[in-house]
C-alpha cells in the first residue's frame, strides 16, 4: 500500500504527467484546427505541436529542481535526460518521418509493392520541428509552474 500511496503523492511524476497530458490534449485540437477533423489518437501520439514528449521532461526537469534541489543528482539526471529527449525529437526522429514520407511517396504513387496497403505504411508523424519542441517547453515551463504554485501551494 506504501508504495501506491509513495506513486500517487510524487508530485515530480504527477507534474510530468500532467504537463503531457497538457501537451497531448493540445496537439489534438491543433490537429482539429489545422485538419478540420478530431483525432482522439493525437493525444498519445508521437509528432505534432506541440511535443508532448518535450513537456514531459521539460516539467519534470522543473519539478525535481523545484522539490529535490539544483545541486541534486536527480535534477542533474533530468536535465540531461531532457537535453537528449529535444535532441532526439528535433533531431533523429524529425529526419525519420522525413524518410518516412519520401519511402511512402515512393511506395504508394508509384505502385511499386501492390501487396502493401495503407495499413503498412511507414509512420510520418514521429519527430519535432524547433518550434513544436519549443512550444512544448512552453507548456512543460507553464505546466509545471502552475502545479507547483497554483495545486500544491509552493509546498
Amino acid at each position: 500500500m506504501n508504495f501506491l500511496k509513495e506513486l500517487v503523492l510524487n508530485k515530480p511524476l504527477i507534474i510530468a504527467a500532467m504537463s503531457w497530458l497538457t501537451a497531448g490534449i493540445l496537439k489534438m485540437f491543433v490537429e482539429l484546427k489545422m485538419n478540420k477533423k478530431l483525432v482522439i489518437s493525437r493525444v498519445v501520439g508521437a509528432g505534432g505541436m506541440p511535443s508532448s514528449h518535450t513537456a514531459t521532461v521539460v516539467a519534470l526537469s522543473i519539478a525535481l529542481g523545484y522539490y529535490e534541489g539544483l545541486g541534486s543528482a536527480a535534477f542533474a539526471l533530468s536535465v540531461i535526460f531532457t537535453i537528449i529527449v529535444i535532441h532526439d525529437a528535433v533531431g533523429v526522429r524529425l529526419e525519420t518521418g522525413k524518410q518516412a514520407k519520401v519511402l511512402n511517396t515512393m511506395i504508394f504513387e508509384t505502385n511499386a509493392f501492390k501487396e502493401l496497403d495503407f495499413e503498412t505504411a511507414l509512420k510520418e508523424y514521429v519527430g519535432h520541428t524547433p518550434s513544436q519542441a519549443f512550444v512544448g517547453a512552453l507548456v512543460g515551463v507553464l505546466v509545471s509552474i502552475f502545479m507547483i504554485f497554483v495545486v500544491y501551494g509552493k509546498v
